[in-house]
């Protein structure tokens, strides 16, 4: 009896992770913004379903938050999907790039052969493709198609992960870092130690990770060593990816950087224009509060402690 009751109860889970909150039904969904014209360059932005702790892992949020900015930019057309996936999947047809930002692992939402050919042929025809925080990490059996995908692949049998502060003092020169200067993260979250592609990928930021978070053997073995957490990678069909495994923390999108980061390499890989400055962008605290998850499981706060008598 135990066996179905679980399974009800998983299944009433999922339903409830895929309801949207009414401040999120208010975010088009699916379809390009209505001042944008058809020789826009779409961009699609595909967040996950809900994950983690109020705060982190805000995958919709964080999704709305790129697709207001990149509205504001002449000649770009986002489109925003939630849950995973689009239900209607020719959208992906004539998108100049894509963005996932999801949990990665057996929860990734195209482990299906279907849409794994529908990445693979993403790639084929040289759309862009963006990875965001823990979707850079997979089942080793697909370790393959994402070095080809995204120049990159997150495996636990080097790489490593975890929460601490970071600083990224020197900026590289490169399309996706025009008008950075270096900045520091609180807090995020962080993978490393990647197995990058044999050839073309760039690194783009680059920081020093703590000892204490080296628990494989060779991280251990590269002590000291900047880690990559952020790279462009030119495909050998011309394509264009990239990947970055923060985006863990969602209060660091008010780090005027990330954005930037984010917006050149949204535009970088779509084969956009990039300004000399790169893309501005400019947040408000209310609107770094908008459109977060319903979380299933949220922790409850203490209540405060009765005054003595």
């Amino acid at each position: 009896m135990r066996l179905p009751i679980l399974a009800l109860l998983l299944n009433l889970a999922a339903i409830s992770h895929a309801e949207l909150t009414q401040e999120q039904s208010r975010v088009p969904l699916g379809t390009p913004p209505a001042n944008s014209d058809s020789t826009a360059a779409k961009i699609i932005l595909i967040a996950g379903t809900p994950s983690n702790k109020p705060g982190q892992h805000e995958y919709f949020a964080g999704c709305a938050l790129l697709r207001h900015w990149l509205a504001q930019i002449p000649g770009i057309a986002p489109i925003m999907i939630a849950d995973g996936w689009p239900q209607d999947e020719n959208v992906f047809t004539n998108a100049k790039s894509v963005l996932l930002f999801m949990d990665g692992g057996n929860k990734l939402p195209f482990l299906t052969p279907e849409r794994h050919a529908r990445i693979q042929s993403l790639a084929d025809t040289g759309t862009g493709l963006i990875v965001l925080h823990q979707g850079i990490d997979c089942p080793p059996d697909l370790a393959p198609s994402f070095k080809q995908w995204f120049g990159a692949v997150f495996q636990s049998d080097i790489g490593c992960r975890g929460h601490w502060d970071v600083n990224f003092t020197a900026i590289p020169i490169h399309e996706t870092t025009q008008g950075l200067t270096p900045f520091a993260l609180p807090k995020d979250g962080w993978l490393y130690n990647l197995h990058f592609a044999d050839t073309g990928v760039t690194p783009v930021l680059t920081c020093l990770m703590p000892d204490t978070s080296r628990k494989t053997i060779h991280a251990k073995a590269n002590s000291g060593r900047q880690e990559t957490v952020a790279w462009a990678y030119n495909r050998p069909n011309g394509g264009r990816s990239f990947g970055f495994t923060g985006c863990d923390l969602h209060s660091n999108f008010a780090e005027p950087n990330q954005r930037r980061l984010l917006l050149n390499a949204l535009l970088w890989t779509a084969k956009q224009p990039i300004p000399e400055t790169g893309a501005n962008s400019t947040i408000t605290p209310e609107e770094l509060k908008q459109n977060w998850d319903r979380k299933l499981f949220q922790s409850k706060a203490k209540p405060p402690a009765k005054a003595a008598p």
